[in-house]
This record gives structure tokens, C-alpha cells and sequence, in this order.
């Protein structure tokens, strides 16, 4: 069977190889690049902002180093930007440079290869990360974040998610869920899943079609979810993507994110060893909620601070002969620049105080449901308002085909159509706080 090697009961990792995996620095400047030659950091005016906004975040050595060497990358992906949205297609170029990078193993558990990132360490990466390419940084950040949900949660067999993280640190997977279909929408709504799985002569046979499947053209492997005929259950099937009846459709046609790609992935009779069933989904209340799924307010976050950068430098360099000096004299502009940090700074720290919270404290994220739900809100509605504020202050100008205000515009608002949604989060947060009263 093509792709069995995902299913194979022997690691592809060795102990040697473990050990020596810790050892080796995760981002290597001489890696970064993928022609070879040293790349010299890019020291713009955005960069130094974005530096400067961060580095209250920076707790530890280990941290400085991943985010320059981040920002290294995310200043190349912005050069590439304006074409992956203008033409819609995936940057895999982007990809590459990630995987050389090691940025894909981030958060493999450090026994595997791996550099064992927080959430913490992860949203702030995933958020500079954006600043260059916020359509890399999603698609990337689905990849890391179910890698941290699998290590977190720990619903898998030990040698199953082993040989997962050995997969991802040696041979480059690429790896995301699977869960989103037509007539269900959303996952978190509580939908069943129209794929189907039947068990049919010692095999599963898959059969299904899955919308706003990120980077699909560019996965190794999926996590499908499906109903299990025989018994009505819902299963998660570890699926290759070079398994005969495995196909993307090519139809993501979006004002926004464009470069993500979140095509169909579409499923034909798809033939699966019975071992390719890893989790089954029960609905329990003991389950962990998804903090893994903060990465997308940080994404999110990402394209507000990239649009407080450009309009703040606008701001500091725009003279019109109409005034003594630039706009940023201007009471009013400086009021809106105010407004913006205002909104970066609510969001900011409630994203990251609740992140460091489910660090520190493991024995209370059961009940953080909420709070990580509310973070969401909170980051990825005033990213919206960051973006509003920062084309008001450039003006008509923002809205130029040749000016990224616009673009983050459009990319932003794609934020609000990822879970939780906007009302399911405020009825949660009612619901909690009428409780305590019960």
C-alpha cells in the first residue's frame, strides 16, 4: 500500500538519532536560506517596530533566539506577499524554507527531535510569523497546533504519535485536520460529519469530501474525521495523501487569506489499514479544551500590528504641503494611532496572559474553556479594528491595489469566520457566569 510507511509499527526515529536532534540548534541562519548563501538581516523600519512591540513578550534566551530567527523569515515571506495574494496560489517556497528551518518541529516533543515549545513561545512566533505572510502562518500554524493538541492531550498511543513526530522531523510531513464539510459548517456546531468509514474485508474504506482543508495541495497526511457507519460513532482517521482515492480540488476562490489554499480535499474510497483509526471522538466534558487554537487570534494579531507598522511609519514621513511637518503632529492622527495601540495592547495581553496561564498552571485547564474562547474574541476582533484605524490615518491611499493596507484588510476580516464564533464565545461566557449562581 502506497504511504504505508505512516502506518508502520517501527519509529522512524532511533535513540542516537533523538539525542542528537537536541543538540542541534533549531534554526540555523546557513539552513534559513535556501540557496545557500548567508542572509543578512533585514534591518527595516517594520522590523525594528515589530522588535520593539515584542520584546516585553521576550522572557528567555531561548525565546530571543526563535524570534529573530522568525522575524528572519517572516521579513523573507513579505517580500513574496503581494504575488501569493495577488495570484492565490500557495507559497511553497515558504513551506521549504520552514522545513529547512526546523520551524515544523517546534512543537514536537524534545525526546522526538523536537523543541517542545509552550503555547506561550508558540502563539508569539505564529504572530511575527504573520507579520511577513499571515496566509503562511495560518496554514503553518494548523500544522504546529495539532502537533501541541496530540502532545498536550495525549489521546494517542504513544508508538502512533512517536512515529508521527519522527515523520515530522525527518522527512519534512506536513500535517492538519480535516473536519469542515458543506452541509455541517463549522465543526464546533456540533455537526456529523456526511464522510463516512465502513470496515470492509480487515480495512477502512473512506468515502468523503472535506471544505477549507488548509494547504491541502501542500499536506502529507490529514486527520478526517467520519462517521463510522457500523456503530454511529465519529472517528479521526490518519489519512496519506498519496493513498489511491485521495484528491484535492482546486476550488479556494476567497477576497482573503487567498494564499492559504483552504481547498476540498476530497476522498474516493479511500483503503485504510484498521490501525489508521486514532481517536474517536466522544464529546467528553474531561476532555481538554483547544488552547492550540489561540494560534489564529495570533495570526490574526499578526496582520493588525503589520498594518499599525506600515500606518505609523506613514504617519511619522507623510508631509503635506498643507502642514509644517509630518501627520503624526496632527492631534487627530495621533489619536487614532493611540486607538490602535490601546486595541494591541488589550488583546495582546489578554491573549498572553491566558497562555501563560495554561503553562503554568496544568491543573486548571480543565475549566479554561472560557477564557480561552474569550481570548479569541477579544485578539481577533481588535486585529479588525487595528486595520480600520490604520487605513483611516493613510487614507485614500489605503485603499490602493499596490498598498498592503488593503490586502490587510481583506485577510483580517477572514478571522471572524474561524472558531469559536463571535456569539458562541458571548453565550459561553454568559452561560458561566449564570452557572455560578445555579
Amino acid at each position: 500500500m502506497k504511504g504505508a510507511l505512516l502506518y508502520s509499527k517501527n519509529c522512524c526515529c532511533t535513540k542516537e538519532e533523538n539525542e542528537r536532534g537536541k543538540e542541534v540548534e533549531l534554526l540555523s541562519a546557513q539552513k534559513v536560506n535556501p540557496q545557500g548563501t548567508e542572509f543578512k538581516e533585514y534591518e527595516s523600519k517594520y522590523s525594528q517596530l515589530s522588535g520593539d512591540l515584542s520584546s516585553p513578550f521576550i522572557k528567555t534566551d531561548l525565546l530571543k533566539a526563535l524570534f529573530k530567527q522568525t522575524a528572519l523569515l517572516a521579513d523573507r515571506f513579505s517580500t513574496r506577499a503581494t504575488e501569493v495574494d495577488e495570484t492565490g496560489r500557495l507559497p511553497f517556497e515558504n513551506f521549504q524554507e520552514l522545513k529547512d528551518s526546523k520551524y515544523i518541529s517546534l512543537t514536537v516533543p524534545k525526546m522526538y527531535g523536537g523543541k517542545e515549545i509552550s503555547l506561550y513561545e508558540f502563539l508569539l512566533l505564529q504572530e511575527r510569523l504573520s507579520q511577513g505572510d499571515p496566509t503562511t502562518a495560518l496554514c503553518i500554524g494548523w500544522h504546529l497546533g495539532v502537533i501541541y493538541d496530540l502532545r498536550v492531550n495525549r489521546k494517542w498511543k504513544g508508538e502512533k504519535f512517536e512515529q508521527l513526530c519522527c515523520q515530522v522531523v525527518q522527512n519534512h510531513v506536513l500535517i492538519n485536520r480535516a473536519a469542515t464539510e458543506l452541509a455541517t459548517g463549522s465543526p464546533t456546531r456540533g455537526g456529523k460529519p456526511q464522510t463516512t468509514v465502513v470496515n470492509k474485508d480487515g480495512k477502512w474504506v473512506l468515502t468523503g469530501r472535506k471544505s477549507f482543508t488548509s494547504m491541502a495541495l501542500a499536506l502529507d497526511i490529514s486527520l478526517v474525521t467520519a462517521t463510522i457507519e457500523e456503530t454511529g460513532e465519529i472517528g479521526v482517521f490518519l489519512v496519506d495523501h498519496k493513498l489511491k482515492g485521495v484528491s484535492v480540488e482546486e476550488n479556494w476562490d476567497m477576497v482573503g487569506m487567498r494564499g492559504t489554499r483552504s481547498d476540498d480535499l476530497v476522498l474516493n474510497n479511500v483503503e485504510l489499514p484498521l490501525e489508521a483509526l486514532v481517536e474517536t471522538e466522544t464529546g467528553n466534558l474531561e476532555d481538554l479544551p483547544r488552547a492550540w487554537l489561540l494560534h489564529v487570534p495570533a495570526c490574526y494579531l499578526g496582520i493588525a500590528i503589520a498594518a499599525r507598522n506600515y500606518a505609523v511609519t506613514f504617519a511619522s514621513e507623510y508631509k503635506p504641503n498643507s502642514l509644517p511637518g509630518p501627520i503624526k503632529d496632527v492631534p487627530e492622527v495621533q489619536r487614532k494611532i493611540g486607538e490602535m495601540e490601546l486595541e494591541l495592547l488589550k488583546a495582546r495581553h489578554v491573549l498572553y496572559s491566558i497562555a501563560q496561564r495554561w503553562d503554568d498552571e496544568p491543573e486548571k485547564r480543565p475549566s479554561m474553556g472560557a477564557e480561552l474562547a474569550a481570548a479569541k474574541h477579544v485578539g481577533v476582533n481588535s486585529a479588525n479594528v487595528v486595520v480600520d484605524l490604520a487605513m483611516r490615518i493613510v487614507g485614500a491611499k489605503s485603499l490602493q491595489r499596490s498598498n498592503p493596507l488593503q490586502r490587510y484588510y481583506r485577510d483580517v476580516r477572514a478571522g471572524l469566520h474561524n472558531p469559536p464564533m463571535d456569539d458562541a464565545v458571548i453565550s459561553l461566557l454568559a452561560r458561566q457566569a449564570l452557572d455560578a449562581f445555579k
